[in-house]
């Protein structure tokens, strides 16, 4: 059962990590956050140095690789244990630290996290018989996993591949995301502190004081690692590509959601708020643009706008562009392309509306504006509680849309109809990872929905949803002509 924690009790561990956090960037010591403390409490398996990281990590590795099957579901379950009870704590912490987010959404990521993530039931062995005798396949660890977190899920990542990178026999050194730094770490803290008391070594799982692209670097290019895994945007997925390494990439995606004239209209306009608004948009798998057939749109409009949402018009959409979007020069091409402001993603709708004079209270949770093809909070994944509608005549136009405000990213699309032909053609023509019908965006990962969970979501790798067994290799065992026993 989780801790009743108290606002109070919250916020002094929330402020007690984040001050931790500034001085031990600062400070001139060369054992890193090992030698400070919150609270009285050191944060275990967090380092200076990524070698010194790796070589914990590696330690762990061989601890883990000598206990048995039952032991390490022990570690795993204390995990979830502690996950569940530390969620308000962790949620708190990552918006206080990111500024993004809401706490109350954050809190059930992390209890989806500890309930639906596979241990080590996962991890299953094959065995084929014949006239030639019998062949045993097994999941084996790879031994000392690399991994990128982000800032968007940062605890809850951690928590995720930690459970899924140990049940599969693994050690773990992570680099967070630079800006989300205390939360991660406080939840490498909590998978140490889970190992050790179920029985394990003291660091399974280890990180860096302050991440950077040296320590990812580093990370990429040391002997131990033996597999790298990264969630996060374009840049440093292909980075991982590039290691020379097994690597699995979770990217970037822009998820369409197409709404047809055969839909529950009313149910579709509370789904896709309610999965576009789910932690502020931050999740990749959330709906970013919105196809609807001209015959429904008004209806599906007036829904959204039961349910939390806040018409803006053509004029204000454009204001709001330019502010949620800035233009960036490379300095060597020239080239000016638009990126996404740092400091709107993931904020509330009402923080938004109010830097273009719009005033709301808490009740308005999604920002809609109707839009054509081309605009460009049709064509940036924005990762904010905004959403397009495009209005399209039929289901071809509808698809051929969609497909292309995806980007080719084949992560996740959305569809409402009752019609099955429509839903297997957008299917078949989109190729996403995820395909959710006729529900929020969060039931693809198991938020009300089947299915395991997981926060790292790898489609340009192709291993989809990633779990346990992703983070195993495949071994070989042949007896020849014996073993058979018929």
């Amino acid at each position: 059962m989780a801790i009743n924690w108290t606002d109070a009790q919250i916020e002094q561990v929330v402020n007690a990590v984040i001050k931790n956090l500034g001085a031990t960037q600062t400070s001139t010591s060369t054992t890193g956050w090992d030698s400070t403390q919150y609270n009285g409490r050191k944060l275990i398996g967090v380092y200076a140095d990524m070698n010194d990281a790796i070589d914990a990590a590696t330690q762990g590795y061989k601890a883990v690789r000598a206990m048995t099957i039952e032991e390490r579901e022990k570690i795993i379950t204390e995990i979830r244990k502690l996950c569940r009870e530390e969620a308000p704590i962790m949620a708190k912490l990552g918006v206080s630290e990111t500024k993004m987010g809401r706490v109350d959404h954050k809190t059930a990521k992390h209890v989806l996290v500890a309930d639906k993530t596979p241990g080590t039931s996962d991890v299953v062995s094959q065995v084929k018989t014949g006239d030639y005798g019998l062949t045993l396949t097994e999941m084996a660890p790879f031994g000392v996993v690399g991994s990128i977190t982000p800032s968007t899920n940062p605890s809850e990542t951690v928590i995720c591949n930690s459970i899924g990178m140990i049940a599969a026999g693994n050690g773990v050194v992570f680099n967070p995301h630079p800006n989300a730094i205390a939360t991660s770490n406080y939840a490498v803290d909590l998978v140490n502190r889970a190992c050790y008391q179920a029985g394990g070594p003291k660091v399974l799982v280890a990180s860096v004081v302050k991440p950077t692209l040296d320590t990812a670097d580093v990370m990429y290019k040391h002997p131990a690692i033996r597999l790298l895994v990264c969630t996060g945007g374009p840049g440093v997925v292909r980075a991982v590509l590039s290691s020379g390494k097994k690597a699995i990439g979770a990217g970037a995606g822009n998820p369409p959601v197409i709404v047809d004239d055969t839909a529950d209209v009313r149910k579709a306009g509370k789904d896709i708020i309610d999965g576009c608004t789910f932690d502020n948009n931050l999740p990749c798998i959330a709906e970013k643009e919105v196809f609807a057939f001209n015959s429904i749109a008004d209806e599906l409009i007036d829904s959204m706008i039961a349910n939390g949402a806040y018409k803006i018009s053509s004029e204000q959409a454009l204001a709001l562009s330019k502010i949620v979007l800035t233009e960036v020069k490379n300095p060597k091409t020239g080239i000016v392309k638009k990126t996404v402001s740092r400091d709107c993603v993931g904020r509330d709708a009402k923080v938004l509306l109010a830097k273009i004079g719009v005033n709301v209270g808490d009740e308005v949770r999604c920002i809609i504006c109707e839009t054509d093809f081309e605009h460009d909070f049709v064509q940036h994944e924005l990762m904010m509680p905004i959403l397009p509608i495009v209005r399209v005549n039929d289901i071809d136009q509808a698809i051929d849309l969609a497909v292309k405000a995806e980007h080719g990213n084949r992560h996740t699309a959305h569809m409402h109809s009752k019609n099955i032909d429509n839903l297997t053609r957008f299917a078949r023509a989109v190729e996403t990872t995820i395909f959710v019908k006729n529900a929020p965006s969060y039931a693809g990962i198991g938020f009300g929905g089947e299915g395991h969970t997981t926060f790292t979501i790898a489609g340009p790798t192709g291993e989809g949803l990633t779990s346990a067994r992703s983070f195993t290799r495949y071994r070989r065992c042949v007896m020849s002509d014996n073993f058979r026993i018929i």
